[in-house]
């Protein structure tokens, strides 16, 4: 299968380091007359790009700013007193990308007052271009923008979210830290081709009232197969919220459609040392995926950089959640006292109304450097999306340290591996070990003497050296057991595990996916 590592979006977001200066009159420009705007007139013009032929916009750079590298395309910073509203004692302050470096499609803005549309201009006097060697004043006047970020009045120095390259976006929470990053669609993600990637193309930010603690931003995104009118309503907070509202229109009949894409970095952790060779004990903005299922079943499957690109499915109806989460947030599990992996937020998908039958998909990709994504899961409806049709789709996105819905069950703290067998004793054959801890729950209420029982089961090989025991550690227990797989076979082999006791389940679910090493890679000691 093809490789393709996926972008990391937002590679030029600063900090946000930027104070907010005294106000003064230097509001952006418009560009042309104002025009009706709402969400009706959007969808509108999503349906009828779509029944149009896809036209790919041009990303032809003037020569100076196409040249630019990593360096000094950082150098270049929008000024803050030109941010739109920051003359108008609202709540929200909203800052504008250059074009440059992986960005290179203009994006169309434009401000919605009293349900009319202007578009803002483009002006090198909002950008400081420091040491990028770009001198602004050459500059063509319709050059545009790349993407756009904004703060809230409570932490004026730091960033809420930014929608930044294609359909990708990412927020911060009370841990004030980017992390994982969405996407407003994913297409044919992880198959054997190239992925589609489409493009937010245009922004409309409503302006907010005075008082009001929620900015409202429409989009309107286009791709070679679908065309569509995107609605968030982003509410800052220690877990922030987006209320998200699309209505897709499919110019060919989709294979895969990832619906709510979450797109993150798994380099190395505790459960996957393949490469784990940094001096940091573990590297990924989230460690696992979580999954509410249509049951109420709570699933959880740790993440992976597997050396080959992993597909997998979880067959569903009528999700509840799902998201990958950053569980560990102990900083002596990461030691990066620069990115610190410990504060990256956690990202839950909660539908609006039912989705019907489908899956969560989840593609790992591999990867040796953590600038790059390697992540992705999303909703893929059972349905393909048939050319004409209109898909309306809501759904909620928080972003925090932890998803706002948990199960009320005992929860995995800890996947651990290694070499299996006895200590001891001489292997005469190869084994791998699985660690799995879990906390919570209602573990306080066991009595000492009630049996608890490891449910493992495996697609094949066989499971061996199976036990439970409690683990004050972590005022939870430890569940361990053996793989052994086929002698001849590299096939993975999906596993599952659960704790119960007197026939009552006392876990969520864990899942894995274990791919056996090539036979002359399987040691005995």
């Amino acid at each position: 299968m093809q490789r393709r590592l996926l972008l990391r979006t937002a590679v030029a977001l600063g900090t946000g380091s930027l104070l907010w200066p005294v106000a003064r009159a230097t509001a952006l420009k418009p560009l042309g007359k104002p025009q009706p705007f709402d969400l009706a007139w959007l969808k509108g013009q999503a349906r009828a790009l779509a029944g149009r032929p896809y036209q790919a916009p041009s990303n032809k750079l003037p020569a100076a700013i196409a040249a630019l590298n990593w360096d000094q395309y950082q150098a270049i910073r929008f000024k803050p007193e030109h941010a739109l509203w920051a003359d108008d004692k609202l709540r929200f302050k909203l800052e504008l990308f250059h074009l440059g470096l992986f960005f290179k499609r203009p994006v169309q803005m434009f401000e919605v007052v009293g349900g009319q549309a202007q578009q803002l201009a483009y002006d090198p006097a909002m950008f400081d271009y420091g040491k990028s060697g770009i001198d602004g004043r050459k500059q063509p006047a319709d050059l545009g923008f790349a993407g756009f970020r904004f703060k809230f009045h409570l932490a004026p120095e730091f960033d809420i979210a930014a929608f930044l390259g294609a359909s990708y976006f990412r927020a911060t929470s009370g841990t004030r830290q980017y992390g994982l990053s969405a996407r407003g669609l994913a297409i044919d993600a992880g198959m054997p081709r190239p992925e589609e990637f489409p493009e937010f193309t245009s922004f409309w930010f409503e302006r907010p009232a005075p008082d009001s603690n929620t900015l409202v931003v429409h989009a309107l995104l286009d791709s070679p197969s679908v065309a569509g009118a995107y609605r968030f309503a982003i509410t800052p907070g220690d877990t922030t919220l987006m209320e998200v509202d699309a209505a897709l229109y499919p110019r060919k009949e989709i294979e895969r459609l990832g619906i709510a894409p979450c797109t993150s970095m798994f380099q190395a952790g505790e459960n996957d040392k393949r490469k784990g060779n940094d001096w940091r004990p573990e590297i990924h903005d989230s460690d696992g995926l979580s999954i509410h299922n249509g049951n109420g079943e709570w699933l959880w499957r740790p993440l992976r950089n597997p050396a080959h690109v992993s597909f997998n499915a979880f067959a569903d109806k009528s999700p509840r959640g799902f998201g990958l989460l950053q569980r560990d947030k102990d900083f002596a599990n990461y030691q990066d006292d620069g990115v610190f992996y410990d504060r990256r937020p956690s990202l839950w998908v909660e539908p609006k109304g039912d989705w019907g039958a489908g899956a969560v998909d989840l593609v790992e990709i591999p990867t040796d450097n953590e600038t790059n994504d390697n992540i992705v899961a999303f909703w893929n409806p059972a349905a393909k999306p048939q050319p004409g049709q209109e898909l309306l789709i809501g759904y909620r996105l928080y972003w925090g340290r932890d998803a706002p819905a948990q199960s009320p069950l005992a929860r995995t703290v800890a996947t651990r591996t290694g070499i299996g067998g006895v200590v001891g004793k001489d292997r005469t054959y190869f084994s791998w070990r699985f660690a799995v801890d879990f906390a919570g729950g209602n573990f306080a209420l066991l009595d000492p003497r009630t049996k608890v029982e490891a449910v493992v089961t495996a697609t094949r090989g066989r499971i061996e050296t199976t036990s439970a025991r409690p683990l004050d550690a972590i005022h939870g227990w430890r569940a361990i057991f053996d793989v052994v797989p086929d002698a001849n076979s590299m096939e993975p082999i999906a596993l599952r595990l659960f704790l119960r006791a007197d026939g009552q389940p006392l876990t969520e679910t864990w899942l894995y996916e274990y791919a056996p090493p090539p036979l002359n890679e399987r040691p005995l000691q």
